[in-house]
């Protein structure tokens, strides 16, 4: 009589699933918390470069770099300037003031970036009056003492030629002195972000 093998339902299903359980390798799912980690990293790297891109698309846009003041790392170097400014005219010195948002070094026109103030050349008696009190507050805050001058780190300038710049000192008390910032809030100057400007008759 031959040898009888039983069948044992459990023995082929335990063996098969044995070499199923050795031979598979589950591969763990990629952590989208991971993947975010690595765009938020590569996002930050560049931040600098596309706020850059972006503030010069603005300024292309409005054609006007007079317009904002950018950040402080896309800004120059200080310039520092320490003179007694006067009002520009004839034979008026190497420092001088053109009117509430214009001003000269030397031979450079340097235009205060972030405000507009009214013109000198004037259409009204009202306008007049407006651009004789903003260039008195312009001088008043130059002659103050020793300031820092910086400009966006392209170093544009306007269609007149000036240089824009930001200009900015400490305080005694430790803030920060802006001159954007006195103007608006002491000579008449309004804030500028490009485009038209108001009249003042």
């Amino acid at each position: 009589m031959g040898k009888v093998t039983r069948f044992d339902p459990h023995h082929r299903r335990g063996r098969r699933q044995g070499r199923r359980v050795a031979g598979y390798r589950k591969q763990a799912p990629r952590s989208s918390r991971n993947r975010r980690r690595t765009w938020g990293r590569a996002l930050s790297g560049a931040r600098p470069f596309l706020l850059l891109v972006g503030l010069i698309a603005v300024a292309v846009v409005l054609r006007d770099g007079a317009a904002f003041e950018p950040p402080a790392y896309l800004q120059t170097e200080p310039e520092w300037v320490d003179g007694q400014f006067t009002r520009c005219g004839p034979g008026r010195g190497h420092y001088c003031v053109f009117d509430g948002d214009t001003f000269k070094l030397g031979d450079r026109k340097i235009r205060v970036v972030g405000i507009d103030t009214a013109e000198v050349r004037a259409r009204c008696p009202a306008e007049a009056a407006q651009a004789e009190a903003s260039t008195a507050a312009l001088q008043h805050w130059l002659n103050r003492g020793p300031f820092a001058m910086t400009a966006r780190i392209d170093d544009p300038t306007d269609r007149y030629g000036r240089n824009l710049r930001i200009m900015k000192r400490k305080a005694p008390d430790g803030t920060e002195d802006r001159l954007a910032d006195f103007m608006r809030n002491e000579g008449g100057a309004r804030r500028y972000l490009g485009g038209y400007r108001g009249g003042w008759c």
